[in-house]
């Protein structure tokens, strides 16, 4: 079974076309600059050489109509007719209390899909586009929404619960939800399966370092608490997320810079974290370089991001009472051994050690990085959000034919 897995962005599509059977990618890409001038298609069948495409790709059903056509396009596709395409997976940012579980798209989930827009305007509204761009181009194709939050919906109440009026969350359903909840689904149970132990068993805080960065605590496979919060904002310092702050400081600084709301939104998520920090850029590339270099407000975004990180560490084993592995994922994760050793510094007292040379060598590898004497296990994972959504597409195409089997003789 062919499945085309769709992400949306507000100006970007980013896909792949996975095998289910095999589990691999027979090819990835993502359509850029969507409504602006430049807009561009990059497109990597798993077999030939990345191409791109430029054109006039004026809104998300242009852009999915592009993927289509190159997945099938003679010199750079990997499909003969759309009819291969047996069904879509689509990430979507936030399912509320409503979705927790993947769900078959159906005119009643798009209604409350949209009522959920309130809860996370700066993305759901992309997915939604997303989808009916996707239904309108493939429109006998099944449809499945899979939600970022749900993977967090078993966190009991006192690890959601705000200390505001509680009637506040019953109005407006302010509470901790949590995000990047595929890829921490995915690299716990990659974990379990690399230390050969169910994952009933285990204690495993996970950690998605990426622009966007979250924390996780799972116990026996479930998530018992996250980083994230209401928003995306809450947590780590991110690549220009604030994360945690005194709520009051935000009032304080609208007061004395006279910023709106939307400034004062903008100031958090924008302009602060690692790029307000340091004051060099968004990357920690080139903030581990500007360190390296002598920038000393470089070297301090990094000491703030990797200080952070080992409280959360520390918090979770609390939370969970025992820790046996930590794993790190996402782009910072799986790519710094920088910021993996100063994460792991000074936290052999919870039986954490990393071997130094395993660290060093370990770039967007599946790697084992802990020292041998280490009594909690430290792990590399590259993570793949892609490839849970395919499952549970796969997943629930698979039982609609059960329920709905073909006649005979068809």
């Amino acid at each position: 079974m062919k499945l085309l897995i769709i992400n949306c962005g507000s100006s970007s599509v980013k896909y792949q076309l996975i095998d289910s059977e095999t589990e691999k990618a027979l090819a990835k890409g993502s359509v850029s600059r969507i409504g602006m001038a430049g807009a561009v298609l990059n497109h990597k069948p798993h077999d030939r050489p990345e191409v791109q495409v430029s054109g006039e790709i004026l809104d998300h059903i242009v852009a999915i109509q592009y993927v289509v056509s190159i997945l099938m396009s003679e010199n750079h596709g990997v499909i003969k007719d759309k009819s291969e395409i047996a069904a879509v997976g689509h990430r979507v940012v936030h399912g509320g209390e409503t979705f927790t579980a993947p769900v078959l798209v159906t005119p009643d989930l798009m209604q409350e899909l949209r009522k959920l827009i309130e809860l996370a305007p700066l993305h759901n509204p992309h997915n939604i586009r997303g989808i009916n761009a996707a239904m309108e181009t493939l429109p006998d194709v099944p449809q499945v929404a899979m939600f970022d939050t749900a993977f967090h919906h078993k966190m009991p109440p006192h690890a959601y619960i705000y200390g505001i009026p509680y009637v506040l969350y019953k109005r407006y359903g302010i509470r901790r939800y949590g995000f990047h909840g595929m890829s921490h689904r995915f690299v716990s149970d990659r974990a379990a399966a690399i230390l050969k132990r169910p994952i009933e068993e285990l204690k495993i805080v996970t950690c998605h370092l990426g622009s966007g960065a979250s924390m996780a605590a799972v116990k026996g496979g479930v998530s018992v608490d996250t980083s994230m919060g209401f928003t995306p904002l809450e947590g780590l310092m991110m690549s220009t997320r604030s994360g945690d702050i005194d709520p009051a400081i935000i009032l304080h600084i609208m007061a004395r810079e006279e910023l709106n709301l939307h400034e004062a939104n903008t100031l958090l998520n924008k302009h602060s974290g690692l790029a307000g920090l340091s004051g060099v850029s968004s990357d920690m590339r080139d903030i581990e370089s500007a360190a390296e270099e002598g920038n000393n407000n470089a070297r301090l975004a990094i000491d703030v991001h990797c200080y952070r990180i080992r409280k959360y560490i520390a918090a979770y084993a609390a939370a969970m009472g025992g820790l046996d592995a930590v794993v790190f994922t996402a782009g910072i994760g799986e790519n710094s051994p920088t910021v993996r050793a100063r994460c792991c510094e000074d936290m052999e007292w919870m039986g954490i050690r990393i071997d130094e040379a395993a660290n060093s060598d370990c770039i967007a590898i599946e790697r084992n990085i802990s020292a041998s004497d280490s009594r909690v296990q430290v792990l590399v994972v590259p993570t793949n959000e892609e490839l849970v959504i395919a499952r549970e597409t796969a997943r629930i195409v698979e039982s609609i034919s059960e329920e709905h089997p073909e006649p005979a003789g068809t």
